[in-house]
């Protein structure tokens, strides 16, 4: 059986940090596990372009396993190339790489490590928040470059105490965010999201739901993003929507970069609409080189807090989505297809809903 891994190149660093596993040359501490079972295994970071290896070698695999991070975008095209292929696994959580319907259609399952990243995200997004409010990147860069001016970095920091945080989607990560910033005295704390926390949630937590997204973007100093990508939600932050925040207010997005149009993203920075944008989801990714996002900013020169698609991928979550990966490769390997409910998106030829039980 062939298995066809995509991850990214890490160079030296591989050899610096062997717990680096979501990369080419530590793939995911599965080569000798597979091999010693017979299987082969191929690496490769090329997933684009008419010689990329992906290509090549989708047409025979049995199993493609890629990362959010530098996704290979099983397209329907590549899926009606692949004869062999059953199973996509993301070495991480979100599957929107992949698409969907055409993996239904050809009866692929579609799994992913659920939980794996929603510490790492949920502290991504407290930083990004607080490293936007406190403006400090444009502080940080100052006196880095030799410099000196208090006032000029001053003039757009604020506290976050006294603020009203809203998050789009209370899923994993966005609880957590709320339960991260409740010791911070925020004014509110507010959520969007198609169904109500229990009661009892709601109140230990601080947080109260809002029926209608435009009405709590309007009452909000600070939005973070924490929502799935799909056809509902992509593009959702355009220029129309945007135009609902209170105005001067921040955004964060850890997402998907596809919910957010770039373009509409870095108007509303340099008009004002916007103070600050930040995360670290892009689309595509890796972002391109002339991407709106690597150098949009505000009026001050300030207001940008972006990295590269890295908040679910440091030391610690790579042990666990690497270690989620095999599990869900051993439930297909022994033949008993035993996964965690939690994980499966698609089999069987329907989403994982209607299949497999509630996804928890």
């Amino acid at each position: 059986m062939k298995v066809l891994l995509v991850l990214y190149d890490a160079g030296s660093h591989a050899k610096d940090e062997p717990r680096l596993l979501g990369c080419t040359e530590n793939e995911l501490g599965i080569r000798k596990w597979l091999e010693d079972q017979g299987h082969e295994l191929v690496t490769t970071s090329s997933k684009d372009g008419a010689d990329s290896e992906l290509d090549k070698h989708i047409v025979d695999a049995e199993i493609v396993i890629t990362t959010p991070f530098h996704p290979g975008y099983i397209s329907r095209e590549r899926i009606e190339k692949a004869k062999n292929l059953k199973l996509c696994i993301t070495a991480g959580v979100g599957s929107d790489h992949v698409d969907l319907n055409a993996a239904n259609e050809h009866k692929i399952t579609v799994a992913e490590v659920t939980g794996s990243n929603v510490v790492s995200v949920a502290e991504h997004v407290v930083m990004t928040i607080l490293v936007l409010v406190k403006n400090f990147v444009p502080a940080h860069q100052q006196v880095v470059s030799g410099g000196w001016d208090v006032a000029g970095v001053a003039k757009d920091a604020f506290d976050l105490e006294n603020k009203v945080v809203a998050t789009v989607g209370i899923g994993r990560i966005g609880y957590r965010v709320l339960q991260r910033l409740k010791p911070f005295n925020v004014k509110e704390m507010l959520y969007y999201d198609y169904q109500p926390l229990p009661p009892d949630v709601e109140k230990e937590l601080g947080a109260r739901r809002v029926d209608s997204l435009e009405e709590m973007l309007g009452q909000a100093d600070v939005v973070t993003i924490n929502c799935p990508l799909h056809e509902s939600t992509r593009g959702l932050f355009n220029k129309d929507l945007i135009s609902k925040m209170k105005k001067g207010a921040w955004l964060v997005n850890t997402a998907r970069g596809a919910i957010c149009v770039e373009q509409d993203v870095a108007d509303a920075l340099k008009s004002g609409q916007l103070r600050g944008y930040g995360g670290d989801v892009w689309f595509p990714q890796p972002a391109p080189k002339d991407h709106p996002w690597r150098t949009m900013a505000n009026k001050y020169g300030a207001g940008n807090a972006m990295t590269p698609h890295m908040s679910g991928t440091c030391l610690d979550a790579q042990i666990r989505y690497a270690a989620g990966t095999k599990d869900i490769l051993q439930s297909y390997l022994s033949g008993k297809y035993d996964y965690r409910a939690q994980d499966v998106i698609v089999i069987d030829g329907d989403y994982a809903t209607k299949a497999y039980g509630q996804r928890k």
